[in-house]
C-alpha cells in the first residue's frame, strides 16, 4: 500500500498543499487584491486546545524591523497564492490605519488577545475562529 505524502499533495478545496509546516509561510508578502503590499507574515499563531491556526501576525510599516507595527489577521481573512507564495487579503492599506494592532516588543498576553479576538474579528469583517 502506498501512501501519499501529505507535504506534497494538492487538494481540491483550494490553493497549495493540504498541509503545509507554518514556518514555510513564515515570511511570505501579504497583499492585496490590488497588488499592494500590506506586510509579511511574522508568525503562525496557534490555539492549542482548539487544536486551529488563531491568526497570523503580520508586521507592517517602518524601516529595518524599527517602527514596524504587528497586526493579529484572523486566519479567514487570508488566501494562499501559491503561484506567487504569498497571501491575499481584501483590505485596503488604508483599513489598515486604524486596525487593532501592536508593537513587536509589547505582545499582548494570552488573556489580552482573548479579550482582542472579537474586536480582530469584527474589525476585518470575519467569523470568530472559534465557531
Amino acid at each position: 500500500m502506498q501512501i501519499d505524502n501529505p507535504l506534497s499533495s494538492s487538494s481540491s478545496q483550494g490553493p497549495g498543499p493540504r498541509l503545509m509546516t507554518a514556518n514555510t509561510l513564515e515570511g511570505d508578502e501579504v497583499v492585496n487584491r490590488e497588488g499592494d503590499t500590506l506586510g509579511k507574515i511574522e508568525e503562525i499563531m496557534l490555539d492549542v486546545p482548539r487544536g486551529r491556526i488563531a491568526y497570523a501576525v503580520m508586521s507592517s510599516g517602518g524601516f529595518l524591523g524599527i517602527g514596524e507595527k504587528l497586526f493579529a489577521l484572523p486566519w479567514g481573512a487570508l488566501t494562499l497564492d501559491t503561484d506567487q507564495k504569498r497571501f491575499v487579503m481584501d483590505a485596503s492599506k488604508a483599513r489598515f490605519d486604524n486596525a487593532p494592532g501592536f508593537d513587536k516588543d509589547h505582545w499582548p498576553t494570552t488573556a489580552e488577545f482573548d479579550g482582542l479576538g472579537d474586536s480582530i474579528h469584527a474589525y476585518w469583517g470575519t467569523p470568530a475562529y472559534w465557531d
